[in-house]
């Protein structure tokens, strides 16, 4: 039966259980699906880092111009001290542009990211018979819009800001580490008489301040992965609420029950608000210690380095650099804790993203232990149905067969399927679209199999009406005359002027003529084969007796399967075979 995909951990545990290889499986399969994408991106990033580069050579110029700045205040040079203003504006000057051209290159790059992983994860979902199955793969299933609009933009925002980020911190920490070790030998202690200085004592200063502050960040700060993870899946639900409310206004305006959605409405939202709340309770925990480590942050430099300004070893330009020189270090240290609850957000989206993927690729494969109705070709021009049982969606034992073991449906031959309602009629009609695969025997396809499958409720995209009739091919791919007649030979004649108008005529049809609309779509396309289930069912039995003798009169060599709860038809039909539902 369906795959059990329940939760995102038994996703991930297929890529990988670290982090890191779970970020490193999603960005090879990434890189293969679109190696040209890909380099673009990395050329990208190395404008990004080279303009960090130039952008750490203007931070280091900057903090020398510190200490000749407050060296000139010290000494109340008026003319050195102009001459600095003045060198700051050249330095400041520098530092924006580059700066700009970061922030563009940033926003333009986290843009194409999104278009990359988007593209990516939706042509993962829109692979044939994916979407479908899918809704069988347990919590997985759920909300795969939220996971490929919201997480995927999520995931790629904070990528590149993480990578950016980081790479900035650490040509950070590389260039300003030289400049703190040799400005520790300014900081001279004094004990017993005696004078001395530590090797780099600013630089395991800084060093021992972030190790402090990253250790508590991460002991206080592990539960947000969890909280963030459980407010995405919430808030998809509370979404997926909402839109379905929207969809059948109609009929729930018309059942009266709106007090019934209002409640189910409310529960989810009560359910959102518990995992929003523990999300801002685990966040306020962590504030204690990210804001508290940066107000101490603000005076432990000056603490740590007052001993050697104090003796009278340092100038206040050479304390202003140490400072200086210290927060650089400090902050490239501290990038982790600044960035934890970003981090835990960042990494419940790769684990979303990553799960909807495995849970895809796991629709493809083979190990799924519940038998399996075979797919194959046949030798010859018929459709094959070979001791074909059909498990029943329901996760018992139950099976739809057929009255005949083995059933061979010739071209242009037109038979009808019989089952009493209930009986699995829309089951069997899923597995021979190859949509169901459970169950057992062959289902033997000819070559070349073209098929159309029109089900009670056709689907009507957004669009021209034209568009609706040519689907799921192009507009461009029918001739409007072509378009015009099909229509009118349904009995839509009356929409022919609108074939060009744009609608969402899934709502603005009425079943019947959406059922229509799909008789018509048929015609036009013309296909071997045409598997229908209930398709007439809104139309009363002189409509639905007239359309079958147009379909037998236009496409007199399409084969037609048709699944009904009745024959009203006789005339229609060349053999009549008979459904056996839930048989253990």
């Amino acid at each position: 039966m369906p795959i059990d995909n329940s939760d995102t951990s038994k996703a991930r545990a297929a890529v990988g259980r670290s982090v890191p290889g779970t970020a490193l499986w999603l960005l090879r399969r990434l890189r293969r699906g679109a190696p040209r994408q890909a380099r673009l991106i990395a050329l990208m990033l190395a404008a990004v880092f080279a303009v960090v580069l130039a952008n750490t050579f203007g931070q280091v110029r900057l903090n020398q111009w510190q200490g000749a700045f407050y060296n000139a205040l010290e000494r109340r040079n008026l003319p050195d001290f102009v001459a600095e203003i003045g060198v700051f504006f050249v330095i400041v000057a520098g530092l924006l542009t580059l700066g700009v051209a970061q922030t563009w290159i940033d926003a333009t790059l986290k843009v194409k990211a999104r278009a990359w992983v988007t593209d990516h994860v939706l042509s993962a979902w829109l692979q044939p018979r994916r979407a479908y199955l899918l809704g069988f793969s347990g919590e997985i299933a759920r909300n795969p819009d939220q996971r490929i609009s919201q997480d995927a933009a999520r995931l790629t925002d904070l990528t590149i800001a993480f990578t950016i980020g980081l790479g900035q911190a650490s040509l950070l920490l590389v260039s300003f580490l030289g400049v703190l070790w040799t400005l520790s030998a300014e900081v001279v202690f004094s004990w017993r008489g005696e004078s001395f200085t530590i090797p780099g004592y600013m630089v395991w200063c800084a060093l021992a301040f972030t190790l402090i502050g990253s250790v508590l960040t991460w002991a206080v700060g592990r539960p947000l992965v969890a909280r963030n993870a459980e407010t995405f899946a919430r808030e998809g639900v509370f979404r997926t609420e909402l839109v379905r409310i929207s969809e059948n206004a109609k009929v729930i305006t018309l059942e009266g029950g709106e007090a019934g959605e209002r409640a189910q409405t409310g529960r989810a939202l009560g359910h959102l608000v518990v995992a929003l709340q523990m999300l801002a309770n685990a966040r306020a925990r962590l504030t204690w210690i990210t804001a508290g480590y940066g107000w101490i942050g603000l005076v432990f430099p000056i603490l740590v380095a007052a001993p050697g300004y104090f003796a009278g070893n340092m100038t206040l330009g050479s304390l202003m650099m140490v400072v200086g020189a210290f927060n650089q270090v400090q902050n490239s240290l501290r990038w982790f804790i600044d960035n934890y609850p970003g981090i835990a957000e960042w990494q419940a989206a790769l684990q979303r993203v990553s799960a909807l993927l495995v849970s895809l690729d796991a629709l493809d494969a083979d190990h799924d232990p519940a038998p399996r109705i075979e797919a194959d070709a046949a030798t010859t021009d018929r459709l094959v149905l070979d001791r074909l049982a059909v498990r029943l969606p329901d996760g018992g034992q139950g099976c739809v067969t057929l009255s005949e073991p083995r059933v061979e449906i010739a071209p242009a031959e037109r038979v009808l399927i019989l089952g009493a309602p209930g009986s699995g009629k829309t089951t069997l009609f899923m597995a021979l679209a190859g949509l169901w695969p459970w169950g057992q025997g062959r289902i033997l396809r000819p070559a070349g199999f073209r098929a159309m499958f029109l089900c009670e409720q056709p689907y009507i995209p957004d669009g021209t009406l034209i568009h609706a009739l040519a689907y799921p091919q192009g507009s461009v791919d029918f001739a409007s005359d072509r378009a015009a007649r099909a229509l009118t030979d349904a009995g839509l004649g009356h929409l022919v002027d609108r074939l060009t108008e744009h609608n969402d005529w899934d709502a603005d049809l009425s079943l019947g003529d959406r059922q229509r609309l799909g008789i018509a779509r048929l015609i036009l396309h013309a296909p071997d084969w045409a598997m229908l289930d209930d398709c007439l069912s809104a139309l009363d039995d002189g409509a639905g007796h007239d359309l079958l003798a147009l379909l037998k009169t236009r496409l007199p060599g399409t084969a037609f399967v048709v699944l009904a709860h009745r024959n009203d038809q006789e005339n229609f039909y060349t053999r009549v075979i008979g459904l056996k539902g839930a048989t253990p």
